[in-house]
């Protein structure tokens, strides 16, 4: 057999200065998704792990280890629960020896969130949006499991700088889906949502300015700013109350949002501060 792959590069030529990435069917009838770069190309399948591994027959590594730690879990709630025993012992000894991620471990659950980054990307510039959102909600529960089993500080705070990136690019994932089904209204509030939330993740670190000067932020503004002008007049008139509600809350930092959204809309004729 002829392992050249020649005729496959020269068929698909590399495009600079954009993701030249598409769908192909697989030899056994499911999907993959290839990306063509300058030295030659990289081919994925598009459900489970990128590479069609399973770990020990799971969908991935994320997957076997979560439910080793799950088995831990009830391991140490059986021998806590058991006659005479000591609870606090029994969960710090299960804990101790199967209920962590050791610093290998945490190296691997990197290695395969890098295959799926990879995937998610790809599948974005096809508009695969459900499956960009499966990706980086997948890849968040790394994050999120790493940082809470993980059995060194450097390896709980490894991902943590990328957070923002992820939960952005799910929220994009998201409004693509929803402006599909026409759904302008709740891509708003889908941003929005975001917002607050990267809100949250920026300001606990100890760094000035970090929401303010995040990329991440000012793309989803970006976004949102794009879309406030095609919500219907009927919405405007939803931000008005909702502006009005605010102002009688003395909430001014909400008011202040809002009233930047009814500007970018094009409506001027909001309360004003202090005003009933």
């Amino acid at each position: 057999m002829n392992r050249d792959i020649s005729e496959l590069l020269d068929e698909w030529p590399f495009e600079s200065g954009k993701l030249n990435v598409r769908m192909i069917p697989g030899i056994d009838g499911r999907p993959r998704l290839q990306i063509r770069l300058d030295l030659g190309l990289i081919q994925m399948h598009v459900e489970g792990r990128p590479d069609g591994l399973r770990p020990e027959g799971f969908e991935s590594l994320l997957h076997l280890l979560e439910h080793r730690l799950a088995l831990a879990d009830d391991l140490a709630a059986d021998a806590a629960g058991g006659e005479g025993g000591d609870a606090e012992f029994a969960e710090a000894d299960a804990g101790e020896r199967v209920g962590t991620l050791d610093t290998e471990q945490c190296q691997a659950l990197r290695d395969e969130a890098a295959q799926y980054y990879h995937r998610y990307v790809a599948l974005l510039g096809v508009e695969e949006y459900l499956s960009v959102i499966r990706d980086t909600t997948r890849n968040l529960r790394v994050l999120d499991l790493c940082r809470a089993r993980a059995d060194a500080e450097d390896d709980r705070e490894a991902l943590e700088p990328i957070r923002p990136y992820i939960t952005m690019i799910r929220t994009r994932a998201t409004v693509g889906w929803l402006l599909g089904r026409g759904e302008q209204k709740a891509a708003v509030w889908t941003i929005e949502n975001a917002l607050d939330e990267l809100r949250e993740i920026l300001e606990s670190r100890d760094e000035p300015n970090a929401f303010e000067s995040s990329t991440e932020v000012q793309m989803l503004r970006s976004m949102r700013e794009a879309l406030l002008p095609q919500l219907p007049v009927s919405q405007k008139a939803e931000l008005r109350e909702r502006l009005k509600e605010a102002l009688e809350r003395e909430n001014y930092e909400l008011a202040a949002i809002l009233r930047d959204e009814l500007r970018l809309m094009g409506d001027e004729s909001g309360p004003k501060r202090g005003s009933a």
